[in-house]
């Protein structure tokens, strides 16, 4: 086998899977964790699952009116942006 082919192949599949490594993190400005989880309660959920930062909000998963839900929350008020039944 020629070295430059598979140099350039395994270059290529470290760069795609270096995107996999990164996990999005809560802003500077954003409202801290247990915060968020204050808020949510206050918006009726009895337990929260699931929370982490995802794609500029807060993006989570708990229990509302005894019924499992997905939801995303603003991250600088921790305000319910959608909810779903999961």
């Amino acid at each position: 086998m020629r070295p430059i082919p598979i140099l350039a192949l395994a270059l290529a599949l470290n760069a795609g899977l270096a995107g996999f490594a990164v996990a999005d993190q809560p802003g500077p400005d954003w409202l801290p964790i247990d915060q968020v989880k204050k808020a949510l309660m206050a918006e009726g959920y009895t337990e929260i699952t699931k929370l982490e930062a995802d794609d500029g909000h807060w993006d989570g998963e708990g229990i509302k009116n005894g019924q499992k839900m997905k939801f995303d929350a603003d991250p600088k008020t921790g305000a319910i942006l959608g909810e779903v039944a999961d």
